[in-house]
């Protein structure tokens, strides 16, 4: 489940009570989640729900004053009178004003920390989830519950929860008041109340469904938007600018429609409200006029119903707006704590091994591995790397090779079969134990946003200047980093935008270096680069690998002619394993990769 960050964790158990509830009320099940962010600051809550029932009472009272100045100072003449109780109206408007400004500032305050630990909730367990996990979900659609869904819960925490306490406490006196002045007059202002109830009700269960439309469509737009800003070369190298701007026009299209729903139904809701109020208004007035003709009642009773009547439908106006808060919130917080559901993680063992170095082997015995259902990629792949040792793996594109680093680095649970690293089974070493040994150069090197020196240290806490620098220097990158505008301190761009391929390489290189794993994976790792730093990288690869076990992902065939032990792998299975030269003499697969490679050679090697 989410991680247990300052007031947004739950315990198994509560997590357990909460998933049954949604078999019940959608609703009351969120709300009950979304309260477990907000009562660690139950003294906050508490402040705020006092601040306003305390000055629910100040709104209301303003009528009644008013009736009292009209009826019992104006009407008589009693100027010093009308002094008194105007000082006491400018009091109540007074704290009025003040009640607000408090209220606002700790529904405020309570909101943005309940929310911040939603954040974090949200970003601890996006970590936990499984590469699986992300291959299946669009980036953009993450990122749109992370924000945009967020944002609207915020809202919801900042403004909703206490203030619609307080406008339910208002209607409360507002009726009351009512009718302490004059009952009749009160019951004609409530008979249409359950008018304004129906169509509520009518509204609610529309806008709800449009709420969630527009949340989807989002989501679309957003995952739309990133994947062709990310991949914007492709596009512009195939001249599919305006295509992709028809993609987009129409899933625009389908996210503005949406929101038009949900504007059409506001656009009818607010008018109804607003003509019923006015009906009230003219009821209270055309009845107060027959029986003022009688002298039956005052003018002080008729000024303060009127103005009860609009006080009466303000509260009942920002219920609505809450209520489409709400709507927003409710949808948002669905998608929301579904993500936080998602249970694909990569389970820690129960019983930990107590592995902490690794000493003797690592093997794989009758591995099996499929990405989705049995469409196995590794088929009964058995070998051992033993330590100190340096074991390459070749094939043509397709064959398994990164698949073996993905299993064996946990990314990816074992199929069938197991992987052992000194007779213990990998699902039973923690994953920050198994990563902290094997450490892992990827031919897609990715850069953090930030400086060439924190990418370096991205692995080490606590590295110093100096040996980030000597482990530059070993790997050759030293030279071109002090060529950058600020040398060690220049601001990466996203992805390592602007760093040529190679360069990028060579800063992966020292970042593992850095890292100082005892198992060091190396997959395609000169892959993209020229041939001159394939030179320098190769020269730093020996260094690196020196008295370290490795194993090597390679294309490339030069790159591993001096591996202790060559695999070589096709359609998943292994088919030779043996040295370079044992390899060529066999003459089977690893001998014409190495042919398709150097055909310049095929005469010289095939008198080997």
């Amino acid at each position: 489940m989410a991680g247990s960050g300052r007031g947004g964790g739950f315990s198994q158990q509560q997590d357990d009570m909460l998933k049954k509830g949604r078999k019940g009320s959608v609703d009351s099940y969120i709300i009950k989640r979304l309260m477990t962010y907000v009562w660690p600051y139950k003294g906050l809550l508490f402040m705020a729900v006092l601040v306003t029932v305390a000055g629910a009472i100040l709104g209301p009272l303003r009528p009644f004053i008013t009736r009292l100045a009209i009826d019992d100072y104006i009407i008589p003449g009693d100027i010093q009178g009308l002094g008194t109780i105007s000082l006491m109206l400018l009091g109540v408007v007074l704290l009025d004003g003040l009640k607000q400004y408090a209220a606002t500032y700790l529904t405020q305050l309570i909101g943005q920390k309940a929310v911040l630990n939603l954040r974090m909730d949200i970003f601890r367990h996006l970590q936990k989830l499984s590469v699986r996990f992300y291959d299946r979900n669009p980036i953009g659609r993450l990122i749109t519950r992370a924000t945009n869904d967020v944002e609207a819960l915020n809202e919801l925490l900042s403004s909703g929860l206490v203030t619609i306490i307080g406008d339910l406490l208002q209607l409360f006196f507002i009726v009351a008041l009512m009718f302490m002045i004059d009952w009749e007059l009160t019951l004609i202002v409530l008979g249409v109340l359950p008018v304004v109830i129906y169509v509520t009700i009518s509204f609610k269960s529309r806008v709800r469904l449009a709420f969630q439309d527009v949340r989807t469509h989002l989501a679309r737009l957003n995952s739309f938007l990133q994947e062709h800003i990310s991949g914007m070369n492709i596009v512009q190298l195939f001249s599919r600018e305006a295509d992709e701007a028809k993609r987009y026009e129409e899933i625009n299209r389908e996210y503005r429609d949406a929101n038009i729903r949900t504007v059409f139904y506001f656009s009818i809701y607010y008018p109804l409200v607003e003509l019923i109020s006015s009906v009230a208004a003219g009821l209270v007035i055309w009845y107060s006029a027959t029986r003022m003709l009688g002298n039956d009642i005052t003018l002080g009773v008729v000024v303060s119903f009127v103005q009860y009547i609009w006080l009466f439908f303000r509260p009942l106006q920002h219920l609505s707006d809450k209520f489409n808060i709400m709507q927003t919130a409710l949808a948002s917080s669905d998608r929301i704590f579904k993500l936080l559901e998602e249970d694909d993680v990569s389970p820690e063992p129960r019983r930990p091994a107590g592995l902490q170095e690794f000493h003797r082997e690592i093997r794989f015995d009758n591995l099996w591995f499929a990405y989705t259902d049995e469409n196995w990629v590794l088929r009964d792949i058995s070998f051992e790397v033993k330590h100190g040792e340096k074991v390459a793996i070749v094939g043509a594109t397709g064959s398994g090779k990164s698949t073996i680093i993905n299993v064996l680095s946990r990314l990816y649970p074992v199929g069938r079969g197991s992987v052992t690293v000194d007779g213990v089974d990998i699902r039973d070493i923690p994953d920050r134990v198994l990563r902290r040994m094997i450490g892992v150069v990827m031919q897609d090197v990715f850069l953090f946003s930030g400086t060439i020196r924190e990418n370096l240290a991205f692995g080490r806490e606590g590295v110093t200047d100096r040996e980030i620098e000597e482990a530059a220097r070993i790997v050759g990158a030293h030279r071109f980093i002090e060529k950058l505008p600020g040398g060690y301190d220049y601001r990466v761009r996203e992805n390592g935008s602007g760093l040529s391929a190679g360069q990028k390489q060579l800063l992966a290189f020292v970042r593992a270096l850095l890292y100082n794993p005892e198992v060091l994976v190396l997959d395609e790792a000169t892959s993209s680069v020229d041939t001159e730093t394939e030179g320098l990288i190769e020269g730093a690869m020996a260094k690196l690998m020196q008295g370290r076990t490795s194993m090597v992902i390679a294309h490339r065939l030069s790159t591993v002619q001096h591996a202790d032990r060559i695999i070589v792998m096709h359609k998943g299975r292994i088919r030779e394993i043996g040295t370079h030269q044992e390899l060529l003499a066999g003459k089977g697969l690893y001998y014409k990769l190495y042919l398709l490679q150097h055909p310049e050679r095929m005469h010289v090697e095939s008198d080997v």
